[in-house]
């Protein structure tokens, strides 16, 4: 990725791959604890988050839950943005953000990086110069603020919204941390190594439904036709998929396909998803 300055450092051949089972166990190899920016794949754990406060019907209604058969960040589905997209997408997920019950907007912030925090089972921080790179050039998403909050699909201050977004994308993760985060969804919503109790257990359906229909940005029904798994994947280069009740598959690699998803990461997690 490109558009966000910072991340054209990130060295182009690391790779690493991890599965880790819902009672905790770690299977990996390659590169599994580079620090890297989680951007999209925070989006259903955020989501999450509102359901937890809120309950699925919230989501359902106030954004949407529709896949868009567009490019994440695309500009052309604004018109579908007006009346239901899904929280997967650049829009859903700015206002997915808004939705977050909070009085001030670094408590909006401290939560949902909490949030993301108890997913990994460990305290995340934000990577702050890969949010100075993509806040100091987020026009795309400050125009689809704007536009939602106009359109009153936008529940907070549209600036707040597009920090705190960026903030939850600029959060650093390794490959590992990924692999528990999936693997907390695979457990009914219980961190493996804390044993807490992330999210109800009874919304990870309709969150997986999600990840299933919108996880791959465009190529959603093309990752469910070959891998079959609920996923979510980034531009960071790192994807997690989450098969029920057993395991998390998450991989990083830098090299993304034109739809913005790492080729070696959704190629690996494709072939083990298949193999077993």
């Amino acid at each position: 990725a490109d558009y966000i300055p910072i991340l054209t450092e990130t060295p182009s051949d690391l790779f690493g791959v991890v599965i880790v089972t819902k009672d905790g166990k770690v299977y990996s190899a390659g590169d599994v604890d580079y620090q890297f920016s989680i951007q999209s794949v925070s989006k259903p754990f955020t989501a999450a988050l509102v359901m937890t406060q809120q309950g699925p019907a919230v989501l359902k209604e106030k954004i949407g839950v529709e896949p868009t058969g567009m490019a994440f960040n695309s500009k052309l589905a604004l018109a579908v943005y007006e009346n239901s997209v899904n929280p997967l997408v650049n829009a859903g997920a700015i206002a997915a953000v808004s939705l977050v019950q909070a009085t001030s907007e670094q408590e909006r912030s401290n939560k949902v990086q909490q949030n993301l925090s108890d997913f990994a089972g460990r305290p995340l921080a934000v990577l702050e110069k890969v949010y100075e790179s993509e806040y100091s050039t987020a026009f795309g998403n400050r125009g689809i603020a704007n536009l939602l909050y106009n359109w009153g699909r936008l529940y907070s201050d549209p600036e707040e919204a597009l920090r705190v977004y960026t903030r939850e994308c600029s959060v650093g993760v390794s490959a590992k941390d990924l692999g528990m985060m999936g693997a907390t969804l695979a457990n009914g919503g219980v961190n493996p190594l804390t044993k807490k109790q992330v999210m109800p257990a009874k919304h990870v359906p309709e969150l997986l439904a999600v990840m299933a229909t919108a996880g791959f940005y465009d190529e959603s029904g093309d990752w469910m036709f070959t891998a079959g798994l609920p996923a979510k994947t980034g531009v960071g280069g790192g994807i997690v998929a989450v098969v029920p009740g057993r395991f998390a598959i998450a991989a990083f690699s830098p090299r993304l396909n034109e739809a913005g998803n790492s080729v070696r990461s959704l190629k690996a997690i494709r072939d083990i998803a298949g193999e077993l």
